[in-house]
């Protein structure tokens, strides 16, 4: 399978049933989406966020995963509670599951979407920007905190201010463009009485906003959840 496939965000809104680690029986919950590093699913449980969770989630007869996922994050949605999981643990097999699923589930959408990806393609460096948020596996918050970066190719640092924050990038505006593929190191200034937080990831797009500001968007070597969870305490 083309690894393209696991950056897409499949929109399900089905009913769905999950069973938590320990739990005598089935809950009734509605997966919102899925792909193949994560989900957005509601249900009526309160759950803890900033923690694994073990869990057997059925999609239907032929789909049942089970997985360990990390809870990034949640908020409350009339009188059930909606949650961000992302895939700590899940094996290839429950990925094709997943792939066969949609497949049968949403031949036609499938299909449309795999053909909007190969049109976008067409257009270079359209498609890198155009599908970004299609890339976005955890949901994005807006928050403005000061950044320090350094420009490892150049060995230049920079300064920086985010604008929206996920736990798998960093969008940030900044005075000079950035060139794509660029690797950083970055220091992130949280207003929590701790050190700035330290990570690692590479300018996947930027273009110019209006004049002297730019926007990038920066994918982050590994998805840091403690550093997400730092934030969040902070918004």
């Amino acid at each position: 399978m083309q690894e393209r496939r696991g950056c897409v965000r499949w929109q399900v809104n089905r009913p769905a049933q999950v069973r938590l680690e320990g739990a005598p029986e089935n809950a009734e919950c509605t997966c919102k989406d899925v792909n193949f590093k994560g989900m957005q699913i509601s249900l009526k449980q309160h759950l803890s966020v900033d923690k694994f969770i073990k869990m057997t989630i059925m999609f239907s007869e032929s789909c049942c995963l089970e997985v360990e996922v990390w809870a990034v994050w949640s908020k409350k949605v009339m009188d059930t509670n909606l949650y961000g999981f992302y895939f700590a643990k899940i094996k290839d097999s429950d990925k094709e599951r997943i792939y066969q699923f949609l497949r049968c589930s949403f031949p036609q959408e499938l299909r449309k979407q795999c053909w909007q990806g190969l049109d976008r393609a067409k257009g270079g460096e359209s498609m890198e920007y155009g599908m970004q948020d299609d890339k976005r596996i955890f949901s994005r918050f807006e928050v403005t905190l000061p950044l320090k970066f350094l420009e490892l190719n150049f060995n230049q640092e920079g300064l920086a201010q985010t604008h929206d924050i996920s736990a798998k990038g960093i969008g940030i505006t900044t005075k000079e463009a950035l060139v794509p593929h660029t690797p950083l190191e970055m220091w992130l200034n949280i207003p929590d009485n701790g050190q700035p937080l330290y990570t690692r990831g590479e300018v996947a797009w930027s273009y110019m906003d209006q004049p002297n500001v730019y926007r990038s968007g920066i994918e982050l070597e590994k998805a840091d959840l403690m550093g997400m969870s730092r934030v969040l305490r902070t918004i």
